[in-house]
């Protein structure tokens, strides 16, 4: 009886073990994604821009650590904390090919990472902000960022 209960805990083991390793991981370009974008003018530069509409799912990691991989794309000053990745390579970026506004990320370190170069597939973590109105940063920016994997 004492071997049954070992082979029971056993197999019980195994599979709340297999549960836990099948939870999706977390997709932040899907997440990004599911934002619904309007146009709207902008009274300071005279023109329409995207504005976005985040969705509440999205709000709630507002301040919260998320991990995003993307590719590094030279828009930002090289000098500093601050870069940008894109969910596409630079061809298909937003700012060069067909990406919208959902698939480029904001991103300022809390240390120099050291320089990268056009297309290196970087992940990052830091701690998500979502901006609706500062036209002079996109939509999606993660904070106090370190870099995961170059």
């Amino acid at each position: 009886m004492s071997n049954l209960r070992i082979i029971l805990f056993a197999v019980s083991f195994l599979m709340a073990s297999s549960v836990v390793a099948q939870t999706p991981k977390f997709d932040a370009w899907n997440e990004f994604a599911k934002t619904k974008f309007e146009p709207k003018y902008y009274e300071k530069i005279g023109e329409y821009l995207f504005y976005p509409n985040f969705p509440d799912a999205l709000k709630a990691l507002v301040g919260k650590e998320i991990t995003v991989e993307g590719y590094y794309v030279p828009f930002a000053p090289e000098e500093g904390n601050y870069i940008i990745i894109s969910k596409y390579p630079m061809s298909q970026c937003f700012f060069c090919g067909g990406g919208g506004p959902e698939s480029i990320a904001e991103v300022t370190f809390k240390t120099n990472p050291g320089k990268f170069q056009v297309d290196d597939l970087i992940t990052v973590r830091g701690k998500l902000k979502l901006n609706s109105d500062d036209i002079d940063h996109v939509n999606f920016i993660l904070t106090e960022a370190v870099l995961v994997k170059k």
